[in-house]
């Protein structure tokens, strides 16, 4: 092995280039040499001999040294000396110093040379790797070019010049195929530590791939004039990006498209025909809704502001509803990702079908619970009830004032809406003990009495059960089978009875009640969450 029989001259150099070839400080080579030449010593005077190496950066001289730790009384002679026989060597030794005891220059043979490169080539791969972590980490957001190296088991493993990076199967488009020796343009989502060294993950699926291409292509992006605010992706077949300008003489969407297409279709070259719908960015959800949803018609919009819904009626004509859907409804999921609000697509006709089954159904609810006829319901449903509660908490005046209604009616259709519902809630803490719900569950903030007997039902019985629910347990999910329309699984509570967001705040005010978090943890999470919601996508 050159590094531990090489003469000062060539150990300096030895250190120099491999220092060069992998990009590493000078020092970390040499220091790496000392340890592996402390090792093949240690094998010729006895693995508990403290022995240590020493080059002289500049000249490139070799020290062997034998380290002895000072002690009263001595229990192993490979690495201990007493200190009658220190001070014979040095006259101020105390206990606890350590005394250094310079060794003769060593033979190595095959073994220890072989033992050395081995520390030698680990500690150069270490270093090697913590280069690469502290010049990729603060790298990610960024669009890097690189070489194919190789392919394994269907990832793509890319070389960076001064790293290695992978582009897994899943985070290419579809159909794309790379060969050794391809030149490859991806965005870094991700570096890690991991204990084969850092791993520098690469996609070309990522929505902020498309971002950062158009910041390339488009200098208006790139100067801060014009801002994506936000990107959907259906990788490798349609994407949709809002964009909105600082400037009003700018227009966004033009710059975006460029002259003739050219910088749109530059993007869309690199990213194997994927087309690209730039659609102008608005405050105004309804607005930016509608913009998302082009080229559909949109006649009507209505906002569920609490369960962030939102609804979008189309004329019944020119097949508008299969447009704003789209191709296996690909069209208002790119809308819906951009927007971050769910879409429900209805016709006119669907719309006023639906109007009219739940005008006929509040209808219904006011006459069984009220015990009132059918032209009171109907006067109730059509003024904008919807439910008992509604009724029991309006101010009275406000029924009162309703054509045909007088103070009399006003006040006893309000006293027996309360009456119903303290029937109903007597009804619901019954069945709720039924079902073994405990007391402290009530506690919770936020849960009814109409949650609690479902948990029941649900067997979730206590505090702790609700504290290790997922907020998918209680208002369902979708998933998306390949190829299909996404398939709706059912939660605990009812899609209308609490949004997604309130059911998290119910499970982690649950974890509180339950000792699992402290309420400092809770707001902490609550700030993060804000912060991260103010971040430009």
């Amino acid at each position: 092995m050159a590094a531990v029989s090489a003469n000062k001259l060539e150990l300096l150099q030895i250190a120099d280039a491999v220092a060069r070839e992998k990009s590493i400080d000078r020092s970390i080579v040499i220091a790496a040499m000392e340890d592996a030449i402390a090792k093949a010593a240690r094998a010729r005077y006895g693995s508990e001999t403290d022995v240590h190496a020493e080059i002289d950066a500049k000249k490139g001289e070799l020290r062997l040294s034998r380290h002895m730790l000072v002690v009263e009384e001595v229990e192993n002679s490979s690495n201990q000396i007493s200190l009658k026989d220190a001070q014979r060597a040095n006259p101020g030794a105390q206990i606890g110093d350590t005394i250094a005891d310079t060794l003769p220059p060593l033979e190595y043979g095959r073994i220890a040379a072989q033992s050395a490169k081995q520390v030698i080539v680990q500690k150069v791969r270490e270093a090697e790797r913590d280069r690469q972590y502290q010049e990729f980490k603060d790298r990610i957001g960024d669009i890097v070019n690189g070489v194919v190296k190789r392919v394994e088991y269907g990832s793509v493993i890319v070389d960076l010049g001064r790293g290695e990076a992978i582009v897994r199967r899943d985070e290419m488009l579809p159909r794309e195929v790379f060969r050794n020796g391809d030149r490859v343009r991806a965005y870094i989502f991700d570096v890690r530590r991991e204990t084969r060294g850092p791993q520098i993950f690469l996609s070309r699926t990522h929505p902020q791939f498309m971002a950062k291409l158009f910041a390339q292509e488009v200098p208006e992006i790139y100067d801060g004039i014009v801002e994506i605010k936000a990107v959907a992706r259906d990788p490798g077949s349609r994407a949709k990006i809002g964009v909105i300008s600082r400037d009003s003489s700018v227009d966004p969407v033009g710059a975006c498209v460029g002259m003739r297409g050219s910088r749109v279709q530059a993007v869309v070259n690199e990213l194997q025909g994927e087309k690209i719908d730039i659609i102008p960015w608005s405050p105004d959800i309804a607005t930016f809704v509608v913009n998302a949803l082009a080229p559909a018609e949109v006649s009507k919009v209505v906002i569920d502001e609490d369960r962030e819904r939102i609804e979008v009626v189309v004329p019944d004509t020119n097949n508008q509803l299969s447009l704003a859907i789209g191709r296996r409804g690909q069209n208002v999921r790119l809308a819906s990702q951009l927007t971050g609000w769910d879409i429900d697509i209805l016709t006119e006709t669907e719309e006023s079908e639906r109007r009219q089954a739940d005008f006929e159904n509040s209808t219904r609810v006011f006459m069984e619970s009220l015990n009132v006829d059918e032209v009171v319901g109907q006067l109730l449903a059509s003024e904008g009830f919807t439910s008992v509660e509604e009724l029991a908490m309006v101010d009275v005046r406000e029924l009162a004032s309703i054509e045909g209604f007088d103070d009399e009616t006003a006040n006893e259709l309000q006293s027996r809406a309360r009456e119903y519902l303290e029937q109903l809630e007597s009804e619901l803490e019954a069945k709720r003990k039924e079902l073994g719900v405990e007391d402290a569950l009530k506690t919770v903030p936020g849960v009814t009495s109409k949650m609690l007997v479902k948990f029941g039902e649900n067997d979730i019985k206590t505090v702790e059960d609700l504290a290790g629910c997922a907020t998918d347990d209680l208002v369902g999910w979708s998933e998306r089978k390949e190829g299909g329309e996404p398939v709706k699984y059912p939660g605990i509570l009812d899609a209308n009875e609490i949004s997604r967001a309130d059911a998290e705040t119910l499970i982690m005010q649950a974890r509180v009640i339950a000792g699992w978090i402290t309420e400092a943890d809770l707001a902490k999470k609550t700030d993060d969450a804000e912060a991260s919601e103010d971040q430009p996508v």
